[in-house]
């Protein structure tokens, strides 16, 4: 399945399929058509389907866009109110499923220690996963990586001193140091053409059920609101602060599974990367944004505690979906030429 590197393709991926009324008004939108005056975001699955494809579509608009579809429609009016009503909507359900709180170090200390008996998706393939489940992984996870680090990108403005400085320097590595090349997303690219999956961006949405849906949705709205810059960088602390264990199981699933180096080579990237950088955001960025701002703390928890929930629920997901020996995707996995 080796190929030779190349750059992914920038050009803007085609609108996905709907799933619901909410996503079918957004993209009929997108295409021209005027938003209808009554939907009924309140009464949707805040979770389900229907909003999440409609709000991450929505989303879309700020990073690459939709081919075909008017750039200037990424301010539109009428789809930054619905918008917003999708917002409210998605948020209130976190709110009502987390506990909250205003203690950071509590929230961090368990995320420090492994249990090994725990469930989770690395765990199952470190153990006993099937080639075709790690590449049904990747191509969920496709939906962050191949823009891994822009979400959190958002809240650079929106801090400052010590620990606006402390997260630049993290996503100064996500972003390869400089070196294009070794931008986590060209590397995770690189991967999905080893493992003959299609590196376009949005190759997978359609394909993609809810949860990883929602996960990717929490980073943008984060980011996108000042309001809730707090929560983005608790979001970033979760995934800095697990992913160097999590990577490591990666790399020894993909050794057992016979993948190749580029596979092998992006996790045991963020193995030793995200080791640092779990030092960097508690010293660097947790402790100097809290010092300065105690308020910002119950922002910090909230998000922390959202984005363990969305993992959770993507890993239900998913284990619920292979344990029974069926796909975690909405639809089966399109095949694609490594360029596809």
């Amino acid at each position: 399945m080796t190929t030779t590197p190349t750059a992914p393709a920038l050009s803007a991926p085609a609108l996905p399929l709907a799933r619901g009324p909410l996503s079918a008004a957004v993209l009929a939108a997108l295409r021209g058509g005027p938003l209808p005056d009554e939907l009924d975001v309140e009464g949707a699955d805040p979770f389900g389907d229907d909003l999440q494809l409609a709000l991450y579509v929505c989303y879309e608009l700020h990073y690459r866009g939709f081919a075909g579809v008017d750039d200037d429609l990424e301010w539109d009016p009428a789809l930054l109110g619905l918008r917003r009503r999708l917002e409210a909507a998605f948020l209130a359900a976190l709110r009502a499923e987390v506990p909250g709180g205003g203690d950071v170090a509590a929230e961090i200390e368990p995320l420090l220690v492994e249990h090994v008996d725990a469930p989770g998706v690395s765990r199952h393939l470190r153990r006993r996963g099937e080639l075709w489940q790690f590449r049904e992984y990747i191509a969920l996870r496709s939906l962050y990586h191949l823009k891994e680090a822009d979400p959190q990108a958002w809240v650079i403005p929106r801090l400052e001193g010590e620990a606006k400085a402390a997260l630049v320097s993290v996503e100064h590595d996500e972003y390869g140091a400089g070196r294009g090349e070794r931008m986590h997303a060209q590397l995770f690219a690189d991967m999905m053409r080893e493992l003959g999956l299609s590196d376009r961006y949005g190759a997978y949405v359609d394909v993609a059920p809810a949860p990883v849906i929602a996960e990717v949705n929490f980073m943008s709205m984060s980011g996108l609101h000042r309001a809730l810059r707090g929560a983005l960088v608790g979001q970033f602390a979760v995934v800095e602060l697990t992913s160097s264990p999590g990577s490591d199981r990666l790399v020894r699933a993909a050794e057992r599974l016979g993948c190749g180096p580029a596979t092998i080579g992006f996790y045991a990237e963020h193995v030793e990367a995200d080791a640092v950088h779990e030092q960097v955001v508690r010293h660097g960025i947790l402790a100097p944004l809290v010092a300065g701002d105690p308020a910002m703390a119950e922002a910090v928890v909230f998000g922390m505690q959202a984005a363990n929930l969305l993992d959770a629920r993507l890993s239900d997901h998913v284990l619920a979906a292979w344990h029974a020996g069926r796909s975690a995707l909405v639809g089966p996995l399109p095949e694609h030429a490594a360029d596809a």
